[in-house]
């Protein structure tokens, strides 16, 4: 027959689903400090509780061996301690155990209780965080317990899960005791236990329902590459094979939709569209503005406002491109990852024909005057009323195409010019500029946000050197404020590493041919000096070619010195001056400095 303990105990193990060696820990640690406030033990000496499952006790107390016993509490007589350690020597310590009586007294019993329920709560917490832990990412099922204006309090059996309002998808309204599927987001520790957030609203639901209703995905033959979810309204999906002669929508629609039609159902008739992922930007772009049909697209790369592409569709699919309020466009930007510019074939080409008297578009009368022709027979159609048929869609197409291309090049061109003149100021900026954090320049935080797209100070002081016009776009792209760029050349001024940036740019680079020196170190020797009889030596520039006479007969005379370090708006504007003509840098330096001298 079982003990009264073997009971109690196993209650406590099934009750709060705790493993047992937790459980004897608790009651461990819970006669330990009975005993200590029993006996009146300090926290300074050992003391050790044993508990086996048949409710046997043993408490050992730390002693020290002596060979005459002057304290019990604190010292044991070395032919008591070999009985348990043979070969113990005088003035070790050991840990004995000790008689106790049959019951503790009413505040130590009172101790070991709270020991015991403080232990069994913590290792209670500790129990659910892991579980719950590892059910992050995951979806889970609850009963809805108590309903607010910001959250929804969802319980999981032994623990409580909080839904908050953002999390929820809208339109649906919940009452207590509904069964409510969600995904959960989130667990965090907390003294009370964990702090579980789930979400309905979270795109990776949508992920975790695929799963489960598609086995193709589950097993690996269709992967899923990205989800642009706004919950409740709409949602993209982009899948691809990675078996050969799977079709990855196919599987995911499922036949006659049945598979689709459940997640669907479950996420409250959210319209849900699967596309198929491709490698080809062009191509997915397309795909992921479906149901609207694209005519055209212009992909270009900038490295101040990322990736854009520049759609171009018929007149009639230009509100289905864009979708209600943008959604359409915003789900197609979300899951490609590009900036996308969406615009109507008769749009643009009214645009682009006003603009054929500028350049770059003026060569295009020159290059094709029949459609320059055949165009503005269309335009003056089109102002006048009158329906413009399929064929002169088709020229308007092509003309927009050809004009969008004209422009995406020339652009490139400037771009190029850009890289070009940043990749030879570049070598001017020290490596240390490299390893700073922009948050390091201590800018505002609209500041901060403008510039993510740099990853060090090094990148921003090459681009306020070189592409200063480019800095501002980014700024004001960003919504940064009027003084930013002030802010910014403030900020940088301050810097040891602006002022190691204009020593280096204002010495010749050791793969440039040398300036003759001499002659440059004698003008400003000349400038410096006070001797009198070297206040005439400023020279015209024909006269330039005797100032090496000069040198040989003077400068083991006179002690250079070294001219008076320039202000830092001279600074900047010698930097500007640098990079407007990057490749000519050394020879125009020396020019100056005959022309000051």
């Amino acid at each position: 027959m079982k003990s009264d303990f073997t009971l109690a105990f196993n209650e406590i193990v099934e009750t709060r689903a705790l493993p047992r060696e937790i459980v004897l820990e608790a009651l461990a640690q819970a006669l330990v400090s009975a005993y200590k406030r029993d006996a009146n033990i300090g926290n300074n000496q050992r003391v050790e509780a044993k508990v086996d499952l048949t409710g046997q006790t043993e408490i050992l107390l730390e002693k020290e061996v002596v060979d005459e016993v002057q304290t019990d509490q604190t010292e044991v007589a070395i032919q008591d301690a070999q009985r348990y350690y043979p070969d113990i020597q005088m003035g070790d310590m050991v840990m004995m155990p000790v008689k106790t009586g049959s019951n503790f007294g009413r505040i130590a019993a009172q101790t070991a209780k709270q020991v015991i329920l403080q232990r069994i709560r913590e290792a209670e917490r500790e129990t659910l965080y892991d579980e719950f832990a590892e059910r992050e990412g995951d979806l889970i099922t609850g009963t809805v317990q108590s309903v607010t204006h910001n959250s929804i309090t969802v319980s999981l059996g032994r623990a409580e899960a909080v839904m908050p309002r953002k999390e929820q998808i809208a339109g649906e309204r919940y009452r207590p005791h509904d069964k409510v599927r969600a995904y959960v987001a989130e667990v965090r520790k907390n003294t009370r236990g964990p702090q579980i957030v789930v979400s309905r609203a979270h795109k990776n639901m949508l992920r975790r329902l695929l799963e489960y209703e598609v086995p193709e995905i589950y097993n690996g033959q269709v992967e899923i590459k990205n989800i642009a979810r706004e919950a409740g309204a709409r949602s993209k999906v982009a899948v691809a094979a990675l078996q050969e002669g799977v079709d990855p929508v196919g599987a995911c629609v499922g036949m006659r939709g049945i598979r689709i039609q459940n997640i669907v159902k479950e996420l409250s008739d959210e319209k849900i569209d699967v596309i198929e992922w491709s490698p080809d930007p062009a191509v997915f772009i397309g795909k992921a503005l479906s149901p609207a049909r694209v005519s055209d697209m212009l992909l270009e790369d900038d490295f101040d406002i990322g990736r854009t592409a520049t759609v171009i569709v018929p007149d009639d699919q230009l509100s289905l491109a864009i979708g209600r309020e943008g959604q359409n466009a915003r789900l197609a930007a979300k899951l490609t990852g590009w900036r996308i510019d969406i615009k109507s074939v008769s749009e643009s080409a009214l645009d682009t024909f006003s603009r054929l008297d500028r350049p770059p578009l003026d060569a295009l009368a020159e290059e094709h005057p029949a459609m320059i022709a055949e165009i503005t027979r269309i335009m003056d159609k089109k102002q006048a009323g009158r329906p413009i048929q399929p064929e002169e869609f088709k020229v308007l197409t092509e003309f927009v195409s050809l004009a969008e291309r004209r422009l995406l090049d020339e652009r490139e061109s400037g771009r190029a010019g850009r890289r070009e003149a940043m990749d030879v100021v570049r070598k001017i900026v020290p490596d240390s500029a490299f390893q700073m954090q922009i948050e390091e320049l201590e800018l505002d935080e609209d500041i901060n946000r403008a510039l993510s797209r740099l990853d060090n100070v090094g990148e921003l002081m090459i681009r306020l050197l070189a592409d200063e016009d480019g800095l501002q776009r980014v700024l004001k792209q960003g919504g940064a404020g009027d003084d930013a760029m002030e802010a910014i050349r403030y900020a940088l001024d301050d810097l040891v590493v602006l002022r190691e940036a204009s020593a280096a740019a204002r010495t010749p680079s050791q793969d440039e041919p040398a300036p003759e020196p001499e002659a440059v170190e004698t003008a400003e020797t000349a400038e410096a000096a006070p001797a009198a009889e070297l206040a005439p030596a400023l020279v015209d520039d024909e006269d330039a070619a005797l100032i090496p006479a000069f040198v040989d007969d003077e400068v083991e005379e006179v002690k250079p010195v070294k001219p008076a370090a320039p202000t830092e708006p001279d600074f900047r504007k010698d930097e500007h001056r640098k990079v407007a003509e990057p490749e000519e840098a050394a020879e125009v330096e020396d020019e100056d400095e005959v022309e000051r001298k």
